[in-house]
């Protein structure tokens, strides 16, 4: 099964067949009413009912409605799929030199993103499609049921519209990524390359896209260009996203409020007016521990994010060079050690928080309506996420009411 996110339902009440997951030792809802009144929406020897594509019913396990089927969870923990709302999934080649210079002591930079370019546009659509395949069962495997993708490593029209094309068929939340550095091309002439992204490129990206995206940097692109390109792209239907201060302080995550962009992504370098402006507008912060841990670069401060009222997500960014890992629970686990978040505020950042940050409610939570995406952990409660980090715990998946 393919880890798409689409947003229609499958089926219908009249004709799907219910099921009871059953003996949970704990179950997070991620809807404070249905459960304990915390965020994580808690419930204690649970119960789930789905019917179809849905859930439909969650509570005491001894409430439990009659069902057609009924499956025994074994006392385990069962929570959301995680919503991984930021990777980098359409690529070739590898940057394992790059990655071994970093460990010994060479800084990082965005200049490597011109290796992934050129292996990439060399590669054949079915090369480019296996890989993305690849990683997106990887995911799966690891509780992963709802998965955003850019381009971003193609560069030139051809190029972005077919690693759009191959993400498009595999899940909905596609984004155009063109503005991912100055193309090679145009090294000499940025303007130009601005010109492209905001022209025929993104003619040609936007019917297989639902997001914009730019990666607003020192060494990428400035917060006059980023303005102008996340601008075109919202003319023509994409919603904005976008990198922002990761690398160094800069305009990113003040351009993201003023554009409503439905996520501002690293938030590595904030001033105390970037965390206000966070906090009083709908754009999420997508914090990204993966790039920190393989660059060793610094941590974002998601405490002082969380402290401050701001709807924080967590995901992988992965990507071929400063985060290849697709685990969630990985990067929950740093999280916690290395960002400041408790277990909860963590596991509801990687599920609810990646929902939010792909403006879903269908997603990231177990509550009836919602898709029955859902994971059990080899363990009692979602704590050992980040407790036993490392261990793969996620025993069983199931995706839009089937088990994968």
């Amino acid at each position: 099964m393919s880890s798409t996110s689409s947003t229609g339902s499958t089926g219908s009440a009249t004709s799907s067949t219910t099921t009871l997951i059953t003996n949970i030792a704990s179950l997070v809802t991620n809807d404070p009413s249905l459960g304990d009144g915390s965020p994580l929406g808690l419930i204690q020897d649970a119960a789930v009912v789905i019917d179809g594509d849905r859930i439909a019913w969650t509570g005491d396990s001894r409430k439990a409605p009659a069902t057609d089927n009924r499956v025994d969870a074994g006392g385990r923990a069962v929570i959301p799929g995680f919503v991984d709302s930021h990777s980098h999934l359409v690529f070739a080649g590898d940057r394992t030199q790059e990655f071994n210079a970093r460990m010994s002591g060479r800084a990082y930079s965005a200049g490597g993103i011109r290796t992934t370019v050129a292996a990439t546009r060399a590669a054949s659509d079915a090369e480019l499609e296996r890989n993305l395949t690849h990683y997106l069962a990887e995911a799966l495997r690891q509780g992963t049921t709802t998965f955003e993708t850019k381009s971003g490593y193609g560069l030139t029209v051809e190029d972005e519209a077919r690693s759009l094309r191959i993400a498009a068929a595999h899940t909905d939340e596609v984004t155009y990524l063109g503005a991912h550095i100055v193309s090679p091309d145009h090294a000499d002439d940025p303007a130009a390359y601005v010109a492209l992204v905001t022209g025929e490129m993104l003619d040609a990206c936007a019917p297989y896209a639902r997001w914009i995206d730019v990666f607003c940097e020192k060494g990428a692109f400035d917060g006059d260009q980023a303005r102008a390109i996340l601008t075109a792209g919202r003319a023509k239907g994409l919603h904005p996203r976008i990198h922002a201060n990761q690398l160094s302080y800069g305009p990113g995550v003040q351009l993201a409020v003023e554009l409503d962009a439905a996520s501002a992504d690293h938030c590595t370098h904030l001033t105390d007016a970037d965390v206000d402006a966070l906090a009083s507008g709908a754009t999420v912060a997508t914090l990204l521990p993966g790039a920190e841990f393989s660059t060793r670069a610094e941590w974002p401060d998601a405490r002082r994010l969380v402290d401050a009222g701001v709807t924080v997500a967590l995901s992988t960014d992965c990507n071929p060079g400063s985060s290849f890992t697709s685990s969630v629970p990985f990067c929950i686990a740093l999280a916690v050690r290395d960002m400041g978040m408790t277990p909860d505020e963590a596991a509801w950042s990687a599920t609810a928080g990646g929902a939010a940050a792909l403006r879903r409610e269908d997603v990231g939570r177990l509550a009836p309506g919602a898709y029955a995406d859902l994971a059990f952990l080899d363990a009692p409660s979602h704590v050992h996420l980040a407790y036993r980090p490392g261990v793969p715990l996620v025993r069983e998946v199931w995706r839009r009411g089937t088990r994968v």
